[in-house]
């Protein structure tokens, strides 16, 4: 158990170095005043810190800098959310005041405002493609061969897909064709648009087209892709933490979080609310030495994405979970409205 002077001194420890990036000395923290303690209590009370593992010395320094147990320690019991300042305020103010229609829009410009108010890097994962269900669907004939497919969904996500159609396809065909799409495939997913077309409306398209070939046409028409989104803010923004001027190192993290699969199921299991996970809790060799911040937001009440943001583990933990607070209320609220006419609450 820590005494209220050690809480107070590994506090200052903590805030000085998430500002300073240098470690800390007693002599440091008694020349701030805001201890109002000798330097010689100062050290013998790190000392005390450093033995319990709340601290630790580095090998080109004699100061001290917190340890991942003083950094856990610090977010569960010492920290406190940061106000943030009018300009930030203002920032996010004017950009969910903006009238977007598209979901991919809103997450992409959110990831990108909450890169530059952090100076850290942003991921956001949206909802699996797949899951995204036809409001309409459109075939439009390019020339005498080709055509392509416009599938809107309910979030707004455009699909265009450019396919083969028979050379004497007449017009009228595409225009029943679009009819007996639009009547059967309307809030089917995507993932399940294929089946539905071959088990339910491929009797009716025979019945009513006079060229029965292009049928199996549409059927290219539906290799969509259907992976993951994500939408990335601030990629470079590690390469000016001090801790990550390495760049053969820095571009290994960077690989692993474009290409790694397991790192994005890792952000899809988080859990609701803000979770933060320091250093070797990520479970990812490569972020042992970064800080992971999560947070959900949702369509309704349906939990449909994760807002990441990663950084060193000497973060600015208060101002980080501060933002993702009000974006992840934010998202929530503007997709919810865009999805339904109605705000969540």
């Amino acid at each position: 158990m820590l005494t209220d002077r050690q809480l107070l001194i590994l506090q200052v420890i903590i805030d000085d170095f998430i500002q300073s990036a240098h470690p800390v000395g007693s002599k440091t923290l008694a020349k701030k005043g805001t201890l109002s303690l000798s330097s010689a209590t100062i050290r013998n009370e790190m000392a005390d810190l450093e033995e319990l593992g709340y601290i630790e010395k580095t090998h080109t320094s004699s100061g001290r800098v917190p340890s991942e147990k003083g950094y856990r320690f610090y977010v569960d019991h010492l920290l406190s959310p940061q106000k943030l300042n009018n300009e930030e305020m203002e920032s996010i103010r004017s950009l969910f005041m903006e009238r977007v229609y598209e979901f991919e829009t809103i997450v992409e410009r959110s990831a990108h405002v909450l890169s530059e108010l952090t100076d850290y890097t942003v991921i956001v994962l949206g909802p699996e493609v797949k899951d995204h269900k036809v409001s309409r669907l459109q075939i439009i004939p390019l020339n005498e061969g080709m055509a392509v497919a416009i599938i809107v969904t309910n979030t707004g996500h455009v699909e265009k897909t450019i396919f083969s159609i028979p050379p004497n396809t007449k017009p009228g065909d595409i225009e029943k064709i679009n009819n007996i799409l639009n009547s059967k495939l309307i809030g089917v997913p995507l993932l399940e648009l294929k089946s539905r077309l071959n088990e339910e409306t491929y009797s009716l398209l025979r019945k009513h087209l006079d060229n029965v070939m292009i049928i199996d046409a549409l059927n290219d028409m539906l290799n969509l892709p259907l992976n993951d989104q994500v939408f990335y803010g601030g990629k470079t923004n590690m390469l000016k933490q001090p801790e990550f001027q390495d760049f053969e190192k820095i571009q290994k993290l960077f690989d692993f979080i474009e290409e790694n699969q397991g790192f994005f199921h890792l952000l899809k299991k988080m859990p609701n609310g803000i979770q933060v996970r320091i250093g070797k809790e990520i479970n990812v060799r490569e972020m042992d030495q970064c800080s992971l911040i999560t947070a959900t937001y949702s369509i309704g009440d349906e939990q449909c994405g994760t807002i990441a943001i990663l950084g060193p583990k000497r973060m600015n933990y208060g101002k980080v979970i501060s933002l993702l607070n009000i974006f992840s209320n934010k998202l929530t609220n503007v997709l919810t409205e865009l999805y339904y006419g109605k705000r969540k609450g």
